[in-house]
């Protein structure tokens, strides 16, 4: 029976009062057909816009096929999908899920039965990062440990250690005989766009083969070709023994992945993990839509020079209006802007002039347009934030 005084919809989500009824590229339409520049992408998802047409056609032309078999059965589309992901990557394997935070998970539970399978169950500790997010799940609550995370929610999981951000001191002493990996975010999205230097990368690549453990990074924010390079690990000129994937690798479309290497999967054997959708016809032709799309030559080259022509307006922005911007942070197309107000208030005010755009810790703006982003949209989105900080001035 309904009742008037509860919301039919619970509410553990402060939502904005929009309803966005259409979507082409990066604009969305709400119900009164007012236009709107999304630089959100649906926090870094759709990253080839919405409605692509190549992306469409992959969905209707796989849904008027094949929507399910589950994964008792070989499935043709996602095994394609791994082909090119093991093609394209450092990984030598594939593990479909159906969100970001289920890849994290797989990779935890990957990490405790590498060991546990090589005879050393004692090492079954993971090192994380404090501002880190990795998804809503009690491991991946657990292994970030922010209050508004895990607050109400106790008893948490054991196992994790977590280190401040950049403390190389604790990093060296939580890493123990009982670690058996550490998981970190190449750049911080939720934490407010805090980069992990490359520098510090090659660190903890080195330290993970100096120790025997692995080195597992959550690029679910962070990858498929956000920051101008299919991975943003690249950039370091490093590989990971284990990868979480989501949000970009299907547009939009709840899909996600877990690569790896084979030494580092060699435990999950026959039974050992399952899901009854992930992988699916539907998921997968999607999936491998977007791959069509970002592997052609030029595309990932386009982003860079997107995010190179982002910043620089950014800055000139900052210079412009020293008393409510302070500074940008990030890569590509997953930038942050610090703001001498609060990141909620900024966020209202773009929703009020038509900008869409993602709060974050540390008073962080996050500015995540769709990767396809032209440079007319760059300086339209420039001059909102503009008059933004125009009306936001002292």
């Amino acid at each position: 029976m309904r009742n008037a005084a509860v919301p039919a919809v619970m509410p553990n989500y402060n939502r904005l009062d929009v309803i966005f009824e259409r979507g082409r590229g990066c604009a969305l339409w709400d119900a009164d057909g007012r236009r709107y520049l999304d630089f959100g992408a649906g926090i870094a998802v759709t990253g080839l816009g919405h409605c692509h047409p190549h992306v469409t056609r992959a969905l209707t032309d796989q849904a008027q096929t094949l929507w399910h078999t589950s994964n008792l059965y070989r499935i043709g589309e996602l095994e394609r999908l791994s082909d090119r992901l093991v093609a394209n990557t450092f990984a030598e394997t594939v593990l479909l899920t159906n969100s970001g935070a289920e890849a994290v998970e797989g990779c935890i539970k990957l990490a405790r039965r590498h060991f546990w399978a090589k005879g050393e169950p004692q090492r079954h500790r993971i090192v994380t990062f404090e501002g880190a997010f990795h998804g809503r799940t009690m491991a991946t609550v657990s292994a970030a440990g922010g209050k508004k995370l895990v607050e109400g929610f106790a008893p948490l999981l054991e196992g994790f250690d977590i280190v401040p951000w950049g403390d190389h001191e604790a990093l060296e002493a939580a890493t123990t005989d009982e670690t058996c990996a550490i998981l970190v975010e190449p750049i911080q999205g939720e934490g407010g766009i805090r980069v992990l230097p490359p520098q510090c990368l090659r660190g903890l690549r080195e330290l993970c083969d100096e120790r025997g453990i692995l080195l597992m990074l959550d690029e679910v924010q962070t990858g498929v070709g956000r920051t101008g390079t299919l991975f943003v690990h690249e950039q370091a000129g490093i590989v990971p023994d284990v990868m979480a994937v989501a949000k970009g690798i299907g547009n939009g479309f709840p899909v996600g992945c877990m690569l790896a290497t084979a030494h580092a999967a060699s435990g999950l054997t026959a039974g050992t993990h399952g899901s009854t959708y992930a992988g699916n016809p539907l998921a997968s032709a999607v999936a491998n839509a977007v791959l069509d799309v970002m592997l052609e030559p030029g595309f990932l080259d386009r982003v860079q020079i997107a995010g190179e022509r982002l910043r620089g307006g950014l800055l000139g922005l900052i210079e412009r209006h020293p008393d409510v911007l302070e500074g940008v942070r990030g890569h590509g197309l997953m930038l942050g802007l610090k703001l001498k107000g609060t990141a909620a208030a900024f966020t209202k005010s773009a929703l009020a002039q038509g900008l869409l755009v993602i709060p974050a810790a540390e008073e962080v703006v996050r500015l995540l347009p769709p990767l396809i982003v032209s440079d007319a949209e760059i300086d339209e989105g420039l001059a909102t934030i503009d008059q933004i900080a125009r009306e936001a001035a002292p």
